[in-house]
């Protein structure tokens, strides 16, 4: 028999052998679907599909209506998942798809004047710009390789230059009462702040404010430079959680790209609420006036993301914190106090006076003013909260005209200078101050009045 011909196929084998690779690549994953089981307040119960804490889910209705969601929790076979967009018209035993994905923040520059929710979708109507995508949760730094703040920062606001001052990098709580005047000197010092971008989050507050703050306090010069994340009050817990964290995560972008950032928050107490919120539907229990202990976790987790990194670049925080009530014991301000570095104090009984900004120098304070401070401004803040608090202590007994000049010389000093020190403190609205000149003012202000002589 002659021998046959022999033909190489090796070539056409491994074509095929490629193709049938590429299709096994392309194949999509499996994925096990879950059923709705139970609906309690927000949140929802689904059984039958697994997923890791964050994951994000398709809730799909019989009828083809669709709800995102987030997972929050499991216990034993069950996941509890928080929606992250209105439920209603959602149905019994509807499909819970696991998509996989985590949530992700939008970073770049192309943020620059762009309006945000919680969930990074733009609110401008405006065409959604190209972006880059990172985590939320951002990195952590190593505490050893942070830059110490020795950098005062000129925020515009006379009583804070003078005698709370704050540095570059440094996390400040602005903290008050329903009504006291936290978003208004929040605003004074976005204007008046020198910073190269700001990052505002405007979480849990009243939706009329965000559009007021963009177009009263921002303006189109100061929107130039700023980034908005808006998550009003109307919106599902998860939304405002997830808006306090992006904003701070676009504020750690451009920190690191070298640039001096200034994160502004109102409020860092609807976000503790949002995460109570949360907790308590999905059954953590509640300890100090319902707060559950996860909210005492996530408050120092948010906050120590922002201030200077181990570069060139830095985030100055502002922080409100409603103390409900005017309760300074308040467990969120509590907590809130006791990781930031400094906090300003506003009392209710200065704003109802008509008292401007109603900063309460005694029980405020700036925990690095030190560092970045001369020794000759140290003592002249010194001198003027001495004398300020003397007067304080006595009001009633001048008030009431049972004060005896003469009795005690501070007091007669103070009842001098007390004109002159809350004139100090005063500042209109649209008025800035520098540092150079409320340094110049606070010296002023100090010197001792010529006394009259005997012949007149």
């Amino acid at each position: 028999m002659a021998n046959l011909p022999t033909i190489d196929r090796g070539h056409e084998w491994v074509a095929r052998l490629g193709q049938r690779r590429a299709r096994i690549v392309n194949t999509p994953k499996l994925v096990v679907e879950g059923q709705l089981t139970r609906l309690v307040g927000l949140t929802l119960e689904a059984a039958g599909c697994v997923a890791p804490i964050g994951a994000h889910c398709l809730v799909v209705n019989p009828d083809g209506g669709r709800f995102e969601a987030e997972v929050v929790g499991f216990a034993g076979g069950k996941l509890f998942l928080m929606p992250s967009s209105d439920i209603y018209g959602l149905m019994p035993n509807a499909r819970v798809i696991p998509t996989g994905g985590a949530s992700q923040a939008p970073v770049g520059d192309a943020l620059l004047g762009r309006v945000l929710d919680g969930s990074g979708r733009f609110l401008d109507g405006l065409a959604p710009p190209p972006v880059q995508w990172a985590s939320m949760s951002g990195k952590t730094i190593n505490p050893l390789m942070r830059k110490p703040i020795r950098e005062a920062l000129d925020v515009g606001v006379r009583a804070i230059n003078a005698l709370l001052s704050v540095g570059r990098g440094q996390r400040m709580g602005l903290f008050a009462g329903s009504g006291v005047g936290k978003s208004v000197l929040l605003g004074m010092m976005t204007r008046f702040t020198n910073a190269e971008v700001v990052v505002v989050g405007l979480i849990g507050e009243r939706g009329r404010e965000v559009q007021e703050f963009i177009q009263e306090i921002l303006g189109p010069e100061g929107m130039a430079r700023a980034v908005v994340v808006a998550a009003p009050a109307d919106d599902p817990p998860l939304k405002r959680l997830h808006g306090a964290a992006l904003a701070t995560r676009i504020a750690e972008h451009f920190r690191d790209s070298g640039r001096q950032v200034l994160l502004l928050m109102d409020s860092l107490t609807r976000y503790a609420q949002a995460q109570r919120e949360i907790a308590l539907a999905i059954g953590e229990p509640p300890a100090t006036k319902g707060y559950p202990p996860s909210v005492f976790a996530k408050l120092p987790r948010l906050v120590e993301r922002a201030g200077n990194d181990t570069g060139g670049g830095s985030i100055t925080a502002f922080y409100t914190v409603l103390a409900e009530g005017d309760d300074q014991q308040d467990p969120i301000a509590d907590a809130a106090r006791a990781i930031l570095d400094g906090h300003v104090v506003l009392s209710r009984r200065l704003a109802e006076a008509g008292h401007y900004p109603a900063i309460d120098i005694e029980a405020s304070i700036s925990r690095v003013m030190p560092q970045i401070s001369t020794v000759r401004h140290q003592q002249l803040a010194r001198r003027f909260k001495h004398i300020y608090s003397t007067y304080e202590q006595h009001r009633d007994l001048i008030n009431v005209g049972a004060y005896v000049a003469g009795s005690d010389p501070a007091v007669d000093e103070a009842r001098d200078y007390y004109p002159r020190l809350k004139q100090f403190l005063m500042q209109r609205t649209d008025e800035q101050v520098t540092l150079a000149d409320s340094l110049q003012g606070l010296e002023t202000v100090l010197q001792p009045r010529p006394k009259d002589s005997k012949g007149k």
